[in-house]
């Protein structure tokens, strides 16, 4: 599944060209991808419908009169494209610069020539909205020959669906770093990818074999992790050389992305209206009960859904109410009850949202289940107190037994941020040995990456392909070493106490309240989380009395709360340098300086 990028490249830099080229002067840096990247689709289309462009015209003359709808003609292989898509246009691109004098009427002509599922490709890419600027400006024909230059060879027989994904992140990668903008939320590098195709699909590669399987990415950006993961379970070289049949579905609510993962689509022969539009949250745009043997993807962090509560929220301002059953789940409370609780992530991040979506969107166990992966951030490990919605999603994960495995990557690995980040391996069918169980794996370090010769954006580090196997043998021994640790679920559990300290008056006698209790000094009151699997009063006895002797909590209003620290699991104690070692330091420091040291002191 690997891409020689290197040889992308010389095509990724002439496509940039065209901005200083034709689109300098003539339109702002932060409308450049407006034009190029729906020029690069269309040019890709284009190419892919000429060796049957005669075909299709000719079928189109003789039934477009007799017939209301022809599309199953033209798409046919018999009579017409051989492809989801068609152009009944009398032009191609290269057509086009034949009469110069026409070209902006030509082009037209060509755009609306497209098959019903391109326009709405070229609508999403809001493309048009830039047709009278190239004719007020005069650049068509610059444009349109750029794109017919034989340097661009976006043909799909010479740069493959997952080749063309590469080039197009990249492309938006540069213009997003070029105008400063929020940096490839869409984008997981190719190797991370592929790290969590192996970890949904060889541990049940005996069971895909043969028979009709669902995919599916909530955020489906440009559409790799599904088109790569198919391939990875498909390629007759490949680990797996499954021959069943992979059925791709994804959703994204970025036009620009969403008809880039959808020409990818049309291209790749698979069914494109599995592609919908719109907020995954909010606007989901499949039938509710439609479910799914394999989910992955890359949901946002850190990026505020509030949109979508505001969409979904049938309750007051100060408290979200959704009605929505992918976000009302059953958790017990501190009694062990279980509890109805609408459990919604604080409004700035949504990235949990998308975890409980895909748990809602899981086949049954007796129908083979499911095995997700998902790219999180360090925030849903921890953040969020015991009673909030992101301590009752990972309560919710872990009471349910869904959790099996979490791998945390090396930091500077992707293009947008170089903070830590996880890779989530949930399913509702955990092999024996696994059940009750959470496999954590830090893959953080430097013998899990390589530093890249130059860096992409914030992506200085790399795996390389031994590196995804080593990761792959640590899940698949499931043991203990100093890389990987087995926790049962509750080990993740904690009950929240909140300690109170008597109120004393000024001569220091304890302030009794009506019933004749002491009552609760605010001003001292404290929290502790006290483990799941501990006694609660055994902690307080141990950790609590020895310091406040007359300290006392409600065992009535307790919370749950689960979190999961990598931090404290794969600490390693550096020690401190000794201070012999430090003064030799410095005093080679003073040689180097040449007595300056010495004189700023004295």
């Amino acid at each position: 599944m690997s891409i020689n990028k290197q040889s992308l490249q010389p095509i990724i830099n002439f496509i940039w060209t065209v901005a200083d080229d034709v689109l300098i002067n003539k339109f702002l840096e932060n409308q450049y991808q407006d034009v190029i990247l729906p020029m690069t689709v269309l040019r890709r289309l284009d190419l892919a419908l000429e060796s049957t462009k005669t075909k299709v015209l000719k079928t189109y003359d003789e039934f477009k009169s007799k017939i209301n709808n022809i599309s199953g003609l033209l798409t046919s292989e018999l009579h017409g494209s051989g492809l989801a898509f068609y152009n009944t246009s009398r032009f191609t691109m290269k057509k086009l610069l034949a009469d110069p004098k026409n070209i902006d009427t030509n082009f037209l002509d060509y755009l609306n020539g497209f098959s019903e599922n391109v326009q709405d490709i070229i609508t999403k890419f809001k493309f048009r909205n830039q047709l009278k600027t190239f004719e007020d400006t005069g650049i068509t024909f610059s444009l349109i020959e750029k794109f017919c230059n034989p340097r661009v060879e976006l043909s799909p027989d010479k740069i493959s669906p997952m080749a063309m994904g590469y080039m197009f992140e990249d492309l938006i990668r540069r213009f997003n770093e070029k105008t400063n903008a929020a940096v490839g939320r869409h984008f997981t590098p190719r190797e991370i990818i592929e790290l969590m195709t192996h970890l949904v699909y060889l541990p049940v590669k005996d069971k895909i074999q043969k028979g009709t399987f669902l995919v599916y990415d909530p955020c489906a950006g440009s559409g790799a992790m599904l088109t790569q993961s198919k391939f990875f379970a498909t390629n007759p070289e490949g680990e797996i050389k499954s021959k069943a049949t992979f059925h791709l579905y994804g959703q994204e609510n970025t036009g620009e992305m969403y008809a880039t993962c959808k020409s990818d689509m049309l291209l790749k022969g698979e069914d494109p209206d599995k592609i919908k539009f719109g907020s995954t949250l909010s606007e989901y745009g499949f039938e509710a009960d439609l479910k799914f043997n394999f989910m992955l993807t890359n949901p946002p962090y850190g990026t505020s859904w509030k949109q979508d509560i505001d969409n979904l929220n049938v309750g007051t301002e100060k408290k979200i109410s959704i009605v929505d059953k992918r976000f009302n789940l059953k958790i017990k409370n501190f009694k062990g009850e279980l509890e109805e609780n609408c459990l919604t992530s604080r409004s700035n991040d949504g990235q949990l949202m998308f975890m409980l979506h895909m748990l809602s969107k899981m086949k049954d166990p007796k129908d083979g289940g499911s095995r997700i992966a998902s790219v999180q951030n360090g925030s849903a490990l921890f953040t969020g107190d015991a009673g909030s919605g992101e301590s009752g999603i990972r309560q919710y994960i872990l009471e349910n037994d869904l959790l099996e495995c979490i791998i945390q990557l090396p930091n500077d690995i992707f293009y947008n941020t170089g903070i830590a980040t996880y890779v989530w391996i949930i399913t509702n069918v955990k092999d024996e040995h696994r059940k009750g169980k959470v496999q954590l794996i830090n893959a953080s370090t430097e013998e899990f990456y390589k530093s890249m010769r130059k860096p992409l954006g914030e992506k200085r580090l790399e795996l390389l392909p031994e590196h995804i196997v080593k990761i792959q043998e640590l899940y698949f021994a499931f043991k203990e070493n100093k890389y990987s640790k087995i926790f049962e679920n509750t080990d993740f559990g904690f009950y929240q106490i909140t300690v109170h300290q008597p109120e004393r008056d000024e001569k220091g006698k304890i302030v009794l309240d009506a019933k004749g209790n002491p009552k609760s000094d605010s001003e001292l009151k404290d929290f502790e989380k006290v483990p799941m699997k501990e006694s609660i009063k055994d902690y307080f006895k141990r950790e609590v009395l020895p310091f406040a002797h007359d300290a006392w909590y409600d065992d009535k209003k307790m919370k749950v709360g689960y979190e999961i620290s990598f931090t404290k699991y794969f600490y390693k104690h550096e020690p401190l340098r000794d201070l012999a070692d430090i003064e030799e330091d410095i005093m080679l420091l003073e040689k180097e300086t040449d007595g300056l040291l010495n004189e700023i002191v004295a």
